[in-house]
């Protein structure tokens, strides 16, 4: 008895479901594992900070350098503001918006304390170590430069990742400073460098915290109205 051969027809409707079923994994892979490089990174420049933060908050002290103290505070809020970073990764609009409108507040609240502390300086007086306010700069512009590295891939993908990107970027701006000021109170053995580079990255945290909210806000707006019962 002869076998009869039994024939499929594919419709072409089913190759386009076929193609698009594929296309959106293909999306989803690569959500996910931008997701995940974007975590590990993030993980990476948590621990960068939180370790600069110690070293930088006590090199400041011990060398009466508002500059250092205020950098080393810089740091602790750039932890604070990966942990926020992370949380936000792989939620919705208003997720990650809302921890871009955080982070606007913490920058703004250590711009705030920087010209304050600067202010109490101006009070007690006192000339800051040079020395050690140029090796432990050197060593903190070091640290956010690998930072703002690795980062630089992700600055562009989503308001939660670009003012992660924002922070960073003043970090190395203020690390700058901080060598300036070193070199400013080498020469001339005054606190008046060390406590004018505070203030001006005192004015950096407070442009950034304005930048930051401004482009945060309307994302956050917009999508708590998406999300409001009719």
């Amino acid at each position: 008895m002869a076998l009869g051969k039994t024939s499929y027809t594919v419709e072409p409707s089913d190759e386009v479901c076929a193609e698009d079923c594929c296309a959106d994994k293909a999306n989803e892979l690569a959500q996910l594992a931008t997701r995940t490089a974007q975590r590990r990174v993030l993980l990476i420049v948590l621990a960068i900070n939180a370790t600069m933060f110690v070293a930088e908050m006590g090199a400041g002290i011990i060398a009466r350098s508002t500059s250092l103290m205020a950098d080393s505070v810089d740091m602790f809020g750039d932890a604070t503001v990966y942990v926020l970073s992370l949380y936000a990764l792989g939620r919705g609009v208003r997720w990650r918006a809302g921890a871009a409108l955080a982070k606007s507040a913490i920058i703004f609240a250590f711009g705030l304390w920087i010209l304050a502390e600067v202010g109490r300086r101006l009070v007690v007086g006192g000339a800051p170590d040079a020395g050690t306010i140029g090796a432990v700069g050197i060593l903190a512009l070091a640290a956010n430069l690998t930072c703002l590295g690795l980062l630089w891939r992700f600055r562009a993908h989503d308001i939660n990742m670009s003012s992660t990107f924002e922070c960073s970027r003043n970090d190395v701006i203020a690390n700058v400073g901080v060598l300036v000021a070193a070199a400013g109170v080498g020469v001339t053995g005054d606190a008046w460098p060390d406590l004018a580079v505070g203030v001006l990255i005192a004015i950096v945290f407070l442009r950034s915290a304005f930048l930051i909210g401004r482009a945060a806000l309307p994302e956050f707006a917009l999508a708590k109205g998406r999300t409001a019962p009719a």
